[in-house]
Protein backbone atom coordinates (compact mmCIF):
# COMPACT_ATOMS: atom_id res chain seq x y z
CA UNK A 1 0.00 0.00 0.00
CA UNK A 2 1.62 3.32 -0.88
CA UNK A 3 1.36 6.74 0.80
CA UNK A 4 0.58 9.48 -1.07
CA UNK A 5 2.52 12.06 1.54
CA UNK A 6 5.97 9.86 1.14
CA UNK A 7 8.73 10.52 -0.84
CA UNK A 8 10.45 7.14 -0.92
CA UNK A 9 9.59 6.06 -4.18
CA UNK A 10 10.85 9.72 -5.45
CA UNK A 11 13.87 9.91 -7.46
CA UNK A 12 16.65 11.43 -5.80
CA UNK A 13 18.31 14.26 -7.11
CA UNK A 14 21.57 16.51 -6.13
CA UNK A 15 23.35 16.26 -2.94
CA UNK A 16 20.78 15.90 0.83
CA UNK A 17 20.75 18.53 2.97
CA UNK A 18 20.11 17.39 6.59
CA UNK A 19 17.29 19.24 8.05
CA UNK A 20 19.49 21.20 10.46
CA UNK A 21 21.09 22.93 6.98
CA UNK A 22 18.02 23.18 5.29
CA UNK A 23 16.43 25.23 8.08
CA UNK A 24 19.50 27.46 8.28
CA UNK A 25 19.75 28.30 4.81
CA UNK A 26 16.48 29.72 4.08
CA UNK A 27 15.43 30.74 7.99
CA UNK A 28 12.60 28.45 8.50
CA UNK A 29 11.52 27.60 11.99
CA UNK A 30 11.85 24.15 12.62
CA UNK A 31 8.36 23.11 12.49
CA UNK A 32 8.11 24.16 8.89
CA UNK A 33 11.28 22.83 7.98
CA UNK A 34 10.42 19.02 9.09
CA UNK A 35 7.09 19.33 7.33
CA UNK A 36 8.73 20.38 4.09
CA UNK A 37 11.51 18.05 4.01
CA UNK A 38 9.12 15.16 5.18
CA UNK A 39 6.83 16.15 2.00
CA UNK A 40 9.68 16.83 -0.40
CA UNK A 41 12.54 14.44 0.75
CA UNK A 42 15.96 15.74 1.58
CA UNK A 43 17.47 16.87 -2.01
CA UNK A 44 18.98 20.40 -1.96
CA UNK A 45 18.10 20.80 -5.48
CA UNK A 46 14.39 20.11 -5.18
CA UNK A 47 14.34 21.85 -1.97
CA UNK A 48 15.68 24.84 -3.14
CA UNK A 49 13.29 24.94 -6.04
CA UNK A 50 10.73 24.95 -3.91
CA UNK A 51 11.69 27.62 -1.55
CA UNK A 52 12.60 29.90 -4.86
CA UNK A 53 8.74 28.91 -6.26
CA UNK A 54 7.79 30.21 -2.77
CA UNK A 55 9.77 33.27 -3.08
CA UNK A 56 11.69 32.44 0.14
CA UNK A 57 15.40 33.09 -0.58
CA UNK A 58 18.16 31.71 1.38
CA UNK A 59 19.60 34.03 4.56
CA UNK A 60 22.63 35.84 3.05
CA UNK A 61 25.00 34.63 5.76
CA UNK A 62 24.33 30.71 4.06
CA UNK A 63 25.03 32.27 0.45
CA UNK A 64 28.08 34.20 2.05
CA UNK A 65 29.32 30.91 3.14
CA UNK A 66 28.97 28.80 -0.15
CA UNK A 67 32.17 31.18 -1.47
CA UNK A 68 35.23 30.96 -0.21
CA UNK A 69 37.50 33.87 0.20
Amino acid sequence: MSDKNSNSNRPKRGAPYSLEEFQQKHDLTPEVARDLFARFGPSAIELDLLMSAKRKVPSLGMIARDFEL
